[in-house]
């Protein structure tokens, strides 16, 4: 790897706002890794949506490592047995996904380690969310404390950084930042249980949040639902 570039792995789900997060990393002059995951959750054809994101972005690769989160359950996304809600809920949603976010950046963290890379982006935003605990400021100020203790170049001098450059904006300041970067969200995918034709549900917390950040930003949203 070329010393003098700056390199970074991007959290790449395939939804709105990790788009949005590499085009930044893109812009900021980072050569990206871009790092997905198949969990268990409950459709693959957001891991489309990443597929189609890197190449589209030019990510320099596009890794998809996979996991069993299913395999502790606890989630709606990670159990079909607990349905996803269709109306907006009191308190932490029942589609959080328990240590989701803090596996995600230890494995984003061990393979920028590898790369020799100090940066790592994420698409975590604490505004227009559902309420996930591991998607505040406070829970990313104490990974990236972490990353520091725990690696080998951390302890040798190096300096990790985990990127959250979405964490205080809307959904619509979101998008608008995105169109300027010329993200075409017709790639990506949001919905927390879409079709295998990729269509959104139009009801869960992902899409009432994705749809609120469209008509907000005064951007037509290119999703296409179930039901039209």
């Amino acid at each position: 790897m070329n010393d003098a570039a700056k390199h970074a792995v991007v959290l790449l789900s395939g939804g709105l706002d990790s788009a949005t997060v590499l085009a930044v990393a893109r812009r900021q002059g980072y050569i990206c890794h871009a790092l997905s995951f198949d969990y268990g959750q409950r459709h693959s054809v957001e891991l489309q949506a990443s597929r189609r994101l890197a190449a589209a972005m030019e990510a320099a690769e596009h890794k998809i490592l996979h996991l069993d989160l299913g395999g502790i359950g606890g989630s709606a996304l990670t159990d079909v047995s607990i349905a996803v809600p269709e109306q907006q809920t009191d308190g932490i949603p029942v589609t959080y996904v328990p240590a989701r976010n803090t596996v995600f950046l230890s494995l984003a963290l061990g393979w920028a380690e590898v790369l020799g890379a100090r940066d790592i982006f994420i698409g975590v935003n604490a505004v227009d969310y559902s309420g996930y605990p591991d998607c505040r400021p406070e829970f990313i100020q104490a990974f990236e404390k972490l990353a520091n203790f725990a690696t080998k170049a951390g302890v040798e001098g190096g300096r990790f950084r985990i990127r959250a450059p979405l964490i205080e904006m809307t959904k619509a300041e979101i998008i608008r930042t995105g169109v300027e970067l010329g993200v075409d969200y017709a790639l990506t995918l949001s919905c927390y249980q879409a079709d295998e034709q990729g269509r959104a549900c139009g009801s869960c917390d992902s899409c009432r949040l994705r749809a609120q950040g469209f008509a907000e930003a005064g951007v037509a949203d290119p999703t296409p639902y179930i039901n039209t």
